[in-house]
């Protein structure tokens, strides 16, 4: 608040300064263009201010002047424009003799470091911007022109668009087919190989199952014949029911089934007695 009061203070110092000296500088200007204290301003001109028409004031004296007056309202309304609303401003003017009129709330040189920050970060963010775009736009030909080249290969490797190729490119799109096929051959013949060796290793392991199972079998019906032929099995007891032998060690004949060559032993003992 001190140093806003002090700079104020400044200011008021300034415009006072310039007032007082713009005083005198329009005395020495009255004198000149007045040189006769009898000669007075007319009627017409203390009535009022006519429309100034805007472009450069020929007469130096008159030109000298309105600098002066405009330049101090320059400075007041800086000086306002920066109190009332609380803004940076930095003025800087000079005059046809080179003189250096300058007004600032702060600090020139530091409103002006601002303002050629503030000039770089603008045109920085255009021109970073502007290079990125470049680099998309470029980045997109790149990869339309290596989808071109791609599908003109694949075209040529399917024996299209063979038209526009020389003789030696087309040797060299012989050789790298016969080398494709040459490694799809041998990964098709590897595969091949796997594929045997593993339903080889299933028919051995099948073949052991089965002859694991034949035995099983095997060992099953042996088991169930012995328990057949053992005393107290029905085949045993069905056996020596049909066995029958008489008291004098031979087989019983039923009467149901007539022995004839018994028949015809016992007629020719007739015949020869």
């Amino acid at each position: 608040m001190i140093f806003t009061l002090i700079c104020n203070i400044y200011v008021l110092l300034i415009l006072w300064v310039n007032n007082i000296l713009t005083m005198f500088d329009l005395i020495q200007v009255a004198k000149m263009a007045f040189p006769n204290p009898s000669m007075s301003v007319s009627p017409q001109r203390k009535m009022g201010r006519g429309k100034i028409e805007i472009k450069r004031i020929e007469n130096t004296t008159n030109r000298q002047v309105t600098f002066c007056k405009r330049r101090n309202g320059l400075l007041k309304k800086a000086y306002e424009l920066s109190v009332l609303c609380d803004a940076e401003v930095a003025l800087i003017v000079f005059s046809s003799r080179g003189r250096l009129y300058e007004y600032a709330n702060n600090s020139v040189k530091a409103t002006i470091e601002r303002y050629k920050k503030a000039c770089s970060d603008s045109s920085g963010a255009g021109s970073a911007s502007e290079a990125n775009a470049q680099f998309y736009q470029q980045e997109a030909d790149k990869l339309r022109a290596q989808i071109s080249n791609l599908q003109n290969n694949n075209r040529q490797m399917m024996g299209e668009s063979l038209g526009s190729m020389t003789a030696k490119e087309l040797k060299n799109l012989e050789s790298k087919l016969e080398k494709g096929i040459s490694r799809i051959r041998s990964k098709k013949n590897e595969l091949l190989f796997a594929e045997i060796e593993y339903m080889q290793k299933r028919e051995i392991d099948l073949h052991n199952n089965n002859q694991l199972l034949r035995a099983k079998i095997a060992e099953s019906e042996r088991s169930h014949h012995n328990m057949a032929v053992l005393p107290g099995g029905s085949n045993y007891d069905s056996i020596q029911s049909q066995q029958q032998f008489d008291s004098r060690g031979y087989f019983q004949v039923t009467g149901l089934q007539p022995n004839n060559q018994y028949a015809r032993q016992d007629q020719m003992s007739l015949q020869l007695v």
